[in-house]
């Protein structure tokens, strides 16, 4: 798909971190009912300082600073400042090394190996490839601002630099018969600290799109981010963004693609959760245990409301012709929304 991008999604003010909403309140081990608790990471050697927060784990001056992609805008109406990088870098989601909710994943990296890397991409396609590093970043990089919306309702703007998902996808020529994209993130638990604590979840991470959702404009295979490579707390080297989705929709540190026929099962899925394969950015379906009516910026906290599709409506709503545009009944605990 083609599409040539004005500068009028909605935008909102930037963001910025800070602690707030957790994912769940807590985590419990397949076996165990243990409560995990940062203390026992920080007993565990974690850092408890600022140093390292910014560390690129990857130097590729050739290719970063990407060329922004200026038919991509934050729209006039709310301030258009970044995220501060601080920010964007200090409070995320990456259950591999901090499980039960976000906060400060770059703590509990430091023995995270991402050069070299390689990533698959085999299942229903013609030319199943295995791209590394390098291969990787021979593929022409943009720059691109988008809005990042997590489940937790926490927002941000962030610059991300990558390419379309497409021209990745592309290289394996997919079959007719590919109707969804798996992804699967990388398993290292010696590395992992998160994936040690928790062998109740089912690891690897893996997540799935259909393939119109990943071979839209929008859907960006990301390696870099604020005119830099990506941060391990960021989903180094390589991740996916899906930004009208919550943020979970949008893999980090990705090993396997998959081109399949049915729809696969997603991380969220198997382990107990709230919403479904879709998990469109949508404030008329509420989360069973806090409405979605209202987003929050990760550095003021201050609120507004949340767009459908996170903004991307123009782009992408002619996908979905039965996502609800009304407030659905509130979910009872254990529902599972879209």
């Amino acid at each position: 798909m083609s599409k040539k991008f004005k500068a009028d999604i909605p935008t909102h003010a930037p963001t910025a971190p800070e602690v707030f909403f957790s994912r769940r309140k807590f985590m419990t081990t397949a076996a165990k009912g243990i409560l995990l608790s940062p203390a026992v990471f920080l007993a565990a050697g974690a850092k408890d300082s600022q140093a390292g927060l910014l560390d690129e784990p990857i130097k590729r001056p050739d290719v970063f600073p990407a060329q922004r992609n200026e038919e991509i805008k934050l729209p006039q109406g709310h301030k258009t400042d970044l995220t501060p990088r601080e920010v964007a870098a200090s409070h995320n989601n990456f259950y591999e090394f901090l499980p039960g909710r976000g906060g400060p994943v770059w703590k509990f990296t430091d023995n995270f190996e991402v050069d070299p890397w390689k990533i698959e991409i085999t299942g229903l396609c013609n030319n199943p490839i295995t791209l590394d590093l390098d291969d990787l970043f021979k593929i022409e990089h943009e720059e691109r601002l988008y809005h990042f919306r997590c489940v937790e309702r926490w927002a941000m703007n962030v610059p991300w630099s990558g390419f379309p998902l497409s021209k990745l996808l592309n290289k394996a020529e997919p079959k007719s018969s590919a109707k969804y994209v798996r992804f699967i993130s990388a398993h290292k638990p010696i590395q992992m600290p998160g994936v040690q604590q928790t062998p109740g979840y089912p690891w690897p991470y893996h997540e799935g799109l259909r393939m119109d959702e990943a071979m839209h404009d929008l859907t960006m295979a990301v390696t870099g981010v604020y005119s830099k490579p990506l941060l391990k707390q960021h989903g180094a080297p390589i991740r996916i963004i899906v930004p009208w989705k919550y943020g979970y929709k949008s893999p980090k540190s990705v090993v396997k693609i998959e081109l399949v026929s049915r729809q696969p099962k997603i991380f969220w899925e198997i382990q107990r959760h709230e919403y479904g394969f879709l998990s469109n950015v949508n404030p008329n379906i509420p989360h069973p245990r806090w409405s979605q009516e209202k987003s929050y910026w990760l550095d003021t906290r201050k609120s507004f409301k949340t767009p459908v599709f996170n903004g991307y409506d123009k782009y992408v709503g002619q996908l979905y012709p039965d996502e609800p545009r009304t407030p659905q009944v509130p979910l009872r605990g254990g529902q599972i929304a879209r």
